[in-house]
């Protein structure tokens, strides 16, 4: 259970001003709201990556920030960590890559360590075979993601943090990183925070939404109360999707149409 109790962090200006909330054991939560509103810097304390000026997270009842050094180090062995655009070091091989998730000093030419690099290649669709000794320069961005969540998961954490896994993808990397998502929850049993502008992934892969605005939470429910609910604001992110959904029904109507036309020409 991760608990996020009465967090306030401001960079000049106040940026969470009061957020609580708990994410149970096994659940996928994601978090969305508009830009700038606070939703990486709430991610990033969950693991003492930035330290709330008021307030405390936290996890399986261990305090992030006021139980001491041994207690950080534990939180941290549990949590992987999702870097949006991946933040892959360019001048190391995935292999190395991968290997910065696992604990500091692991012989990263030991059969042991290779052996869980490549499982971790292989539960994100990636042959190690192919890719082991590549350059971050020499993959796709889709792969690049997928070997920065192969490096967030190759130490088989119990939680996992997402800090918008599919920013600057494709639809259909889009999609294959939100069934990756959705595969690693169901393989590993992992708690999940996604913090995302996708709401249609968020929606889809989700078991409870977190609207965040203006620093504190407006809206914590599951996907059909989110679509269902007469806030204004969570109305825009959710006609975001329903207006998206009529797009695409439209276009394959025009579609439709167009093809029924040519076939009935002479």
């Amino acid at each position: 259970m991760i608990e996020y109790i009465n967090v306030h962090k401001a960079f000049d200006v106040p940026v969470l001003t009061g957020v609580d909330l708990t994410v149970e054991t096994g659940e996928t939560l994601s978090i969305v709201g508009p830009s700038g509103t606070g939703k990486s810097v709430l991610l990033k304390t969950t693991n003492g990556l930035l330290v709330p000026d008021i307030g405390d997270v936290r996890v399986d009842g261990e305090s992030v920030y006021f139980d001491g050094d041994a207690a950080l180090e534990h939180v941290r062995q549990k949590v992987g960590y999702v870097f949006q655009y991946a933040a892959l070091f360019d001048s190391m091989t995935v292999c190395e890559n991968i290997c910065t998730g696992l604990p500091q000093g692991v012989d990263i030419r030991s059969q042991k360590v290779l052996a869980k690099v490549a499982e971790a290649l292989e539960d994100v669709n990636l042959d190690p075979a192919q890719v082991m000794n590549k350059l971050p320069s020499e993959l796709s961005g889709g792969m690049r993601k997928r070997v920065g969540l192969a490096r967030a998961i190759v130490s088989r954490p119990e939680i996992l943090l997402y800090d918008e896994p599919v920013t600057g993808l494709d639809p259909v990397n889009t999609a294959a990183v939100s069934r990756l998502i959705r595969d690693i929850r169901d393989k590993n049993r992992v708690t999940s925070i996604i913090v995302t502008h996708d709401i249609e992934q968020a929606l889809e892969i989700s078991d409870r939404v977190a609207l965040l605005e203006h620093g504190v939470l407006r809206f914590v429910g599951r996907p059909a109360e989110f679509k269902a609910s007469a806030d204004p604001v969570v109305r825009a992110f959710a006609d975001r999707r329903m207006a998206a959904e009529a797009a695409i029904r439209i276009m394959e109507e025009d579609a439709e149409d167009m093809k029924k036309d040519m076939e009935e020409q002479p």
